[in-house]
């Protein structure tokens, strides 16, 4: 899939919605499903990766102890039974469920990937994500049993818990084994992988637990998924009209001319454009009132239609629509387009123009190194070159750098690029998912990427934390509001993503497609 930064249960879009559906065929079993990703997923490794591609890939290879299925509805999946509160869950395994080299999974096992995730030492990417900080867990392998207890509340806790992807022992102790492979429980194992090119997966026979009540004797599934990496739309679009793949997903204007033949087609409403600031002692966008001036200067509106190349929707919040508490937090809470006033704030901040026209303060020039995204669609380099113009109307230096998904996580996420800001969407569907992103150590030590740190949005969170399911939801949107009214981050558009397929059906949940769903067609 495309380049996100992939946090949540619903990493992408949490509902389906109907879309074309292919004449009535008869299922065909023994075939490949051929599944184009926009971007390399990089390290497979579900523990430390925040990249949709990899999400995507590794929904072939790992399970979760619950799934969210198409609905956005908690179904089993490792556990067929659950119950928690804000600060403890206890889940109870399937029997018979093993790992792919076919040793049993244990309730043991389950726990030291939570622990694991957990403990900030290990620095996961899913930590304050899918496990509070210093959660803990216990395995009683007897029962099969496993028992979560959070030191902080988590009003979601069984279905952050829950979406932990589950590696088996020998990827425990060798997570070498992960970065290109895999030992998981997954319907999935990896055969073949070349970066950059192609994953080949095949199906295990012995499959039996998938979500909710998955049968295994459905005809039509795969006994193989190939995943075609393929950057550019146009020639995704036409792989999958010359019938060469079997699903693709196309955010950018290539959709409009697919969706024309009536191909099959499965939609969901995604984050696309986010644009952030890093706030970091050094940097511009520490500054509030810069913040305010830079997010002042840009016409929002022109901008969502360039990157969303006229098929956006306008963004609400930062929960993805349809999830819990996914509701309007935007409202006037960012500040309106208005360049005179961009121009007074940064003269008052003291950035005043130079005789070249750009601003200076201490003889230093107003340089913003804007990153975005390279597999997003054409709209998105296109939105970049917009927000340049607008800024440099302003008196500000831009420099524009395209991000590969191979080094988003490493330079934007993981820190080490020189980024001043960033057009990047943050797939979430429930507000807890936004906090470690939000608030909380910057890199390497956490994943608060950005570095901001608004008291109010902590005071929000912390209110919120204390009341169990959307019962707080009234808090989590005063948190998100606290974010807007700071200009932490600026979402600005929500894309109609669609995934369209050929000689076979699937359907689309946690934002990507479900592997037991997927019905090759005669």
């Amino acid at each position: 899939m495309k380049s996100r930064i992939a946090v949540g249960a619903l990493a992408l879009a949490t509902l389906t919605a109907c879309g074309n559906g292919p004449a009535a065929q008869e299922p065909a079993s023994g075939k490949t499903f051929t599944l184009v990703l926009g971007a390399d997923p990089g390290n497979l490794d579900p523990h430390f990766t925040s990249l949709a591609s990899a999400l995507q890939a590794d929904r072939f290879l790992y399970d979760s102890l619950v799934n969210i299925d198409e609905h956005g509805k908690i179904v089993a999946g490792l556990a067929d039974k659950w119950e928690a509160t804000t600060t403890t869950a206890t889940f109870t395994l399937r029997k018979g469920i093993t790992c792919a080299g076919g040793a049993p999974l244990t309730a043991a096992q389950v726990a030291a990937n939570i622990n694991f995730v957990g403990d900030p030492k290990n620095a996961s990417s899913r930590v304050g994500v899918y496990v509070p900080p210093g959660a803990t867990a216990k395995g009683d392998d007897a029962a099969g049993t496993v028992t979560v207890t959070s030191p902080a509340p988590d009003p979601f806790l069984d279905r952050n818990v829950g979406s932990l992807q589950i590696v088996c022992g020998k990827g425990m102790a060798d997570r070498g084994l992960l970065k290109q492979g895999a030992d998981g429980t997954g319907m999935f194992t990896v055969t073949e992988a070349v970066t950059g090119d192609h994953y080949t997966l095949t199906r295990r026979p012995d499959y039996a637990w998938g979500p909710g009540d998955w049968k295994t004797d459905q005809p039509g599934l795969p006994d193989k998924v190939v995943l075609q990496i393929v950057a550019n739309e146009s020639t995704a679009a036409n792989l999958l009209l010359s019938k060469a793949v079997n699903a693709v997903q196309l955010v950018g204007p290539d959709s409009q001319r697919v969706a024309a033949t009536k191909a099959f087609e499965r939609s969901t409403e995604a984050p696309l454009g986010e644009l952030w600031f890093n706030q970091k002692a050094g940097f511009p966008g520490a500054d509030e009132a810069v913040r305010r001036a830079l997010t002042q200067a840009i016409d929002l509106s022109q901008l969502a239609q360039v990157v969303g190349s006229g098929r956006g929707k306008p963004a609400t919040g930062l929960i993805i629509p349809g999830g819990p508490c996914g509701r309007n937090t935007i409202g006037s809470s960012l500040p309106a387009h208005d360049v005179n006033a961009a121009k007074a704030a940064l003269d008052t901040a003291d950035w005043t123009a130079g005789a070249d026209g750009v601003r200076a303060k201490n003889g230093t020039k107003l340089s913003m190194a804007l990153y975005y995204s390279t597999s997003l669609g054409p709209g998105m380099q296109a939105g970049a070159e917009l927000v340049q113009t607008m800024w440099q109307g302003a008196g500000v230096d831009v420099t524009l750098r395209g991000v590969a998904d191979a080094e988003l996580g490493q330079q934007i996420v993981g820190g080490q690029a020189p980024w001043s800001a960033v057009i990047l969407p943050l797939g979430i569907s429930l507000p807890t998912q936004a906090v470690p992103f939000m608030s909380g150590p910057t890199p390497p030590d956490g994943t608060n990427f950005a570095g901001i740190d608004n008291a109010d949005y902590t005071a929000a969170v912390k209110a919120a934390s204390a009341v169990a399911g959307s019962s707080g939801c009234a808090q989590w949107d005063a948190a998100e509001q606290a974010l807007f009214k700071g200009v932490d981050i600026v979402p600005f558009v929500n894309s109609n993503v669609s995934v369209f397929g050929q000689a076979a059906t699937f359907e689309l949940s946690q934002g990507s497609v479900t592997p037991g769903s997927i019905r090759m067609l005669g």
